[in-house]
């Protein structure tokens, strides 16, 4: 369970700083992985999204 835990709060950790990085400098993160209309990008922010 502690594994989870950390995979949990990291994934949180990448999120906020996804929505700190597109208020400040209008940059995605998810554009690194080709997009929001990419596979993997859709699947990055899912677990995200889960984890919080």
């Amino acid at each position: 369970m502690k594994k989870l835990h950390c995979v949990t709060y990291i994934l949180i950790v990448v999120g906020g700083l996804n929505w700190l990085l597109v208020a400040l400098f209008k940059w995605d993160i998810g554009e690194i992985f080709g997009g929001q209309a990419a596979a993997i990008s859709r699947i990055v922010y899912l677990l995200v999204g889960v984890s919080a």
